[in-house]
């Protein structure tokens, strides 16, 4: 059985994968993918506050229920976000935009959500073209400076609207 593991660790093109017999690169393999299956999850404290927003205050959520929910959601965006990358890389674009998630929504069937995502949208670079207007009015954003410094838009204040896709579905 040694033999075949030498042969295969001579034959192999990735000498690295050839070498999980060792206990030690086991250990390492284990965080490793553990902790690259963090960095493709949620954070599991933001996922906590969206579900609370929806349930009554004296609603329990459990660890198991929270982590079901950021697997989910993870997954979701995942999904959504590769159609949309796929549809950019076709179109030989390095950027994602908020209009190639909304066709990525509208053509993996869930129309419902890229609907209301449009409307944010429109609202939301609206309201960004009114505060680039403001800070242009105020003497912030005139000039050909480097553009460095963006300290005026840690005090402005929040946009004027939410995206809640759930107020068509409430009772």
């Amino acid at each position: 059985m040694v033999d075949k593991q030498e042969t295969h660790l001579k034959h192999s093109k990735n000498n690295y994968a050839a070498l999980s017999t060792s206990a030690d690169h086991h250990r390492y393999e284990t965080t490793y993918d553990e902790s690259k299956e963090q960095d493709r999850l949620l954070p599991i404290a933001n996922v906590g506050r969206i579900m609370k927003q929806i349930l009554p205050p004296s609603a329990k959520i459990s660890k198991e229920a929270k982590e079901t929910m950021q697997e989910c959601a993870s997954e979701f965006i995942g999904f959504v976000t590769g159609e949309a990358s796929h549809k950019c890389h076709k179109e030989k674009r390095k950027t994602v935009n908020g209009d190639d998630v909304c066709w990525a929504l509208s053509n993996l069937g869930f129309d419902d959500y890229s609907d209301s995502l449009k409307r944010y949208l429109i609202r939301y670079r609206d309201a960004e073209g009114e505060r680039a207007n403001q800070n242009k009015a105020a003497g912030g954003g005139g000039g050909s400076g480097g553009g460095g410094d963006r300290d005026d838009e840690v005090d402005a204040p929040p946009l004027p609207f939410s995206f809640n896709l759930m107020d068509k579905r409430r009772n």
